[in-house]
């Protein structure tokens, strides 16, 4: 007896897309924080500074909270009807 394939998932998967953004833009926007937050250290805006590193935390969390992305990708799947 031989076993009956199965059909390829339809679908978008959102954990792999999760797991592309965080691998494609999470070293890119470490790498740009970096070099913002130098250039305000440098030219001594301390106060652009903290509301710079403020908005990069924010936008951080996105990146490296693990479902964060997930649940946005199935929110924005699901609004679209792709299931």
């Amino acid at each position: 007896m031989s076993p009956t394939p199965t059909a390829p998932p339809t679908g978008i998967d959102p954990g792999g897309l999760a797991n592309f953004l965080r691998a494609f833009f999470a070293p890119l926007f470490l790498v740009v924080v970096s070099v913002v937050a130098l250039f305000f250290l440098f030219t001594r805006e301390i106060t652009r500074f903290v509301q710079f590193l403020i908005l990069a935390v924010a936008i951080g969390v996105i990146f490296y909270v693990p479902n964060i992305i997930e649940v946005t990708a199935r929110a924005i799947a699901g609004a679209l009807g792709v299931k």
